[in-house]
């Protein structure tokens, strides 16, 4: 599958339809690496505001400041690409919105900071009927190098280090970045058919 003609990666990438829940270091990143990738269309989900101690690692700047991430991210994908139809939701994924939220995505990318919404995420949308990318274990200043996607279920790719974060860790741009690489390129690789890590 390595060989696909150019014109059809376009095409495929132009007719993708990706959700990012979670709009923070990673989810930011992801969004606007599908947006310059072509992906056609994106469903950005993040109930927060921008905050000063999030410029560090998301893609806003300090215009951004007090906006919903989601309308900001939303400015800078409109900026980056306009031709990607870009769908908000600034609510917080309950079990008992979840799946309407994301009904018509076939590819979720997890980017949560909380466990609890990861769970309520996986455990809602992990049916069968679409593939989810999840992160775990990326902070601190260990090597970018151990950061690895994995395939861990059927539907399901986890990216990281998978290792849990040393009391005082950090979340900084360079690992926070290589995480959302991982989980964006992964979906431009199943937007092609190509299911393996």
């Amino acid at each position: 599958m390595t060989n696909i003609d150019p014109h059809q990666v376009k095409e495929r990438f132009r007719d993708g339809k990706v959700a990012v829940a979670g709009l923070g270091g990673l989810g930011s990143n992801i969004a606007v690496m599908l947006a310059r990738s072509g992906v056609g269309k994106l469903l950005l989900t993040d109930f927060d505001r921008v905050e000063e101690s999030n410029l560090n690692r998301q893609y806003y700047d300090r215009s951004h400041l007090g906006m919903l991430k989601t309308d900001a991210l939303k400015t800078q994908i409109n900026k980056i690409n306009p031709s990607v139809d870009v769908e908000t939701c600034a609510a917080k994924v309950t079990e008992e919105n979840v799946r309407e939220i994301f009904k018509n995505y076939s590819i979720v990318c997890e980017a949560f900071d909380d466990p609890k919404y990861k769970a309520i995420l996986v455990n809602a949308l992990l049916d069968g009927q679409r593939k989810i990318i999840a992160a775990s274990g990326m902070a601190g200043f260990g090597s970018a190098n151990k950061i690895k996607t994995k395939h861990t279920f059927k539907d399901m790719y986890i990216c990281g280090d998978s290792e849990p974060a040393a009391p005082g860790g950090s979340f900084m741009a360079p690992r926070v970045a290589v995480c959302a690489g991982h989980q964006a390129n992964m979906v431009l690789r199943l937007l092609l058919n190509i299911e393996e890590e």
